[in-house]
């Protein structure tokens, strides 16, 4: 038996999967919160009188809050903890799904949006650096990767509840119960899961890695002995405490510069790389733009809201493929099959729309381009949710070292939120002036790129522990 073996060998293996679930009940939330926007675009232009780029601005404002909570939640994590950040965020997922629905203007739903925004960009970084600190490193990976399952299965049930809801009232613009508009209650659904993750929360520890970069000792080997038993409770301490800075001061953001030099750390500039790379290949075009996109095509509500069902259900299979996959092959061959999987299918994509024709403003595809587009779009949509999609949030849950884990994770996050923004932004922009043809274009040659990124700056990280992660 080696020494991980021998340290893990009295490992609470139902306990660690267990506050590991709560804290993906996170993910759901960003799921369901990133998603709900979806099916609700026809109700907030017409509740809003919005153009199509005020209405790209309504869709992408949530995600300016993203930025600013995953940046600040990494920071105000190492002073207040994993856990207290996970039950701010999960307060304010309740705030936000409440005031969406109830917004009577432009300007309040964007400020309930960009209040759910902090909660999913707090959530997006906390949740898998709380699973990477609890979890023993034979099966971190995996357990992280539950964390990109509950996001689809988010987006899943978003799209599901959308559809359902749609289709009772009739369109998500008609009225509904108790004289609200469908679009609305859309919103309300995310009341309940949000509601049981604040509960949840209350009963999981706080992650004892942080305990002890912030001097709690005594409790931090508490927490440790519940997860992996007493004999391996005090090594443990004594390896986190080895691996931070030889003064022990709390961390800081200057712990990202090199020292001397000042330079900032290769590895910063990998979380970063890694991070928008993920948002550069459009994903979130189709999360957030999928209804849009496949009316676009021919497709009605109904059925385009039927499609991003589908797509959910796809997705989510691919992630429990990655999931079996992630710490037998490792991080860095699944990101690069997927990087050159999603370059091809963007690309045939790319073809099938530069095929269509304009009827009475509209996009029209034949029906075997239609075919194409559909197969392609739910391919890519697999290939992303099998290797980019989950394994990015696992290495930068675990990539950094412990003294700049939280600081790692603000810049990484900001840096995918942010490029998330961009993209989202400007999809509308593109649609009106490049078109579908030149959007994918541009996310095939930014996937094409991220091979070559992960093949010369990504280093493996499977089956280390967080105390050997080098930066």
């Amino acid at each position: 038996m080696n020494n991980k073996s021998q340290l893990y060998a009295h490992t609470n293996h139902a306990f660690v999967i267990l506050i590991s679930c709560v804290a993906t009940i996170g993910g759901f939330l960003f799921g369901f919160d990133s998603g709900v926007i979806n099916g609700t675009v026809d109700g907030l232009q017409s509740a809003f009188d919005s153009d199509s780029i005020g209405t790209g601005f309504n869709v992408a404002s949530m995600l300016l809050g993203c930025a600013a909570g995953a940046f600040f939640a990494g920071r105000l994590a190492d002073r207040w903890g994993r856990r207290t950040l996970l039950l701010l965020a999960a307060s304010m997922f309740i705030v936000s799904a409440w005031g969406s629905g109830i917004a009577g203007s432009s300007v309040e739903f964007v400020v309930y949006r960009v209040i759910g925004g902090l909660a999913v960009g707090a959530a997006s970084v906390m949740a898998p650096a709380y699973i990477s600190e609890v979890a023993p490193a034979q099966y971190r990976g995996r357990l992280t990767t539950i964390q990109q399952i509950a996001i689809i299965f988010g987006l899943f049930c978003a799209f599901l509840s959308n559809y359902m809801l749609a289709d009772i009232a009739g369109s998500s613009t008609s009225e509904f119960w108790l004289g609200f508009q469908t679009w609305r209650w859309m919103f309300w659904m995310e009341l309940a899961p949000a509601s049981v993750f604040l509960i949840a929360l209350l009963f999981i520890p706080e992650s004892p890695r942080y305990l002890v970069v912030s001097g709690n000792r005594e409790r931090a080997e508490a927490v440790l002995t519940r997860l992996y038993g007493a004999e391996a409770a005090k090594q443990k301490a004594e390896e986190i405490d080895a691996s931070l800075a030889a003064d022990h001061h709390r961390p800081k953001l200057g712990d990202l510069l090199e020292k001397p030099g000042g330079k900032v750390r290769t590895i910063v500039w990998v979380g970063i790389g890694l991070a928008a790379f993920q948002q550069l290949v459009g994903i979130n075009v189709v999360f957030y733009y999928g209804a849009v996109l496949w009316q676009a095509v021919g497709f009605s509500e109904a059925d385009a809201l039927l499609i991003n069902v589908i797509s959910g259900a796809v997705s989510i299979a691919a992630c429990i493929v990655a999931l079996s996959l992630i710490d037998r092959i490792g991080r860095k061959p699944l990101l690069w099959f997927g990087s050159i999987g999603m370059a091809i299918t963007l690309a045939l994509m790319a073809f099938a729309f530069s095929t269509a024709t304009v009827v009475n403003g509209e996009v029209t595809l034949s029906d075997n381009m239609g075919v194409v587009a559909l197969i392609s779009a739910n391919l890519y949509v697999m290939i992303f949710n099998g290797s980019w999609g989950p394994v990015m949030w696992v290495m930068l849950g675990e990539m950094f070292p412990n003294q700049i884990r939280g600081s790692g994770l603000a810049v990484a996050g900001l840096s995918q939120w942010l490029t998330n923004f961009a993209i989202t932004m400007t999809f509308p922009i593109f649609l009106a002036s490049i078109g579908l043809v030149g959007a994918y274009g541009f996310y095939a040659v930014s996937a094409i790129i991220s091979a070559f990124f992960v093949h010369k700056m990504v280093h493996e990280t499977r089956g280390l522990e967080l105390e050997e992660m080098e930066g």
